[in-house]
């Protein structure tokens, strides 16, 4: 490896540091070399300190998301080159509490991805029952199944960022998933989420939620669709009041 390029990690330790600081850290690199594999060469050779979380390698698991240069992307499939021959600055996804180094807590994201029971609830099907769906049913929810729970959309919404109590798109996205679908009976448990004051309506359509997804989910377009659905259960439950 001829070139060497300088990826600058925050470190941070909450039990230990006051505040976080930054290392650079000099890599030998080649053009199909990845952030992530940058990342594991400063683990195994320069400094087995460092702190961060990865899987599958192939854009699957979800679990290298990170803000690189600003911008959250997978480290997995974001590349060196593309930075070459500037400094590549590496940090936690934006809006979450870090754990250490560039690995987040993601518990609040997993309350709200439980709170609109991300699974198909069927109530009067027969035991061993067929489902079927015909490509037009699929196609309502298709998009949305493709979700990895990567958090990138989390970490590009501003609204989530000034308030965690919203529900924010990645969850929604998921609601939507399975109140489209043909096979679900749960739209009126998940409403409650939508209709609350944290749910669709704390979106601010910004839409870079859709802009950084990974997999081409469309948070905006799911959040914009649930809001249709919630004026619609409002004006439905005031008319047959």
């Amino acid at each position: 490896m001829s070139k060497t390029i300088q990826i600058e990690c925050l470190r941070y330790h909450p039990e230990t540091d006051a505040e976080p600081r930054y290392q650079t850290y000099e890599v030998p690199f080649t053009d199909d070399l990845s952030v992530l594999q940058g990342l594991q060469y400063i683990k195994d050779q320069l400094d087995g300190s460092l702190t961060f979380r990865w899987s599958c390698r192939m854009a699957i698991c979800g679990s290298c998301g990170q803000m690189v240069n600003g911008v959250p992307v997978l480290g997995c499939e974001t590349f060196l080159r593309d930075y070459y021959p500037e400094k590549v600055r590496v940090e936690p996804l934006n809006h979450f509490p870090i754990v250490r180094d560039l690995a987040i807590d993601q518990s609040d994201f997993l309350k709200k991805l439980e709170s609109v029971k991300p699974y198909v609830i069927s109530k009067n099907v027969p035991e061993r029952a067929t489902f079927r769906q015909t490509p037009r049913q699929m196609e309502d929810y298709y998009q949305y199944s493709k979700c990895i729970n990567c958090l990138l959309c989390y970490a590009a919404c501003p609204q989530y960022g000034l308030n965690s109590s919203f529900t924010g798109p990645g969850a929604l996205a998921l609601l939507h998933r399975y109140n489209a679908d043909s096979r679900d009976e749960g739209k009126n448990e998940r409403m409650k989420v939508v209709n609350a004051e944290d749910g669709v309506w704390g979106c601010t359509l910004v839409g870079y939620c859709s802009e950084v997804c990974p997999k081409g989910v469309d948070p905006a377009r799911a959040v914009n669709q649930n809001k249709i659905e919630s004026t619609k259960d409002y004006f439905f439950r005031f008319w047959l009041k």
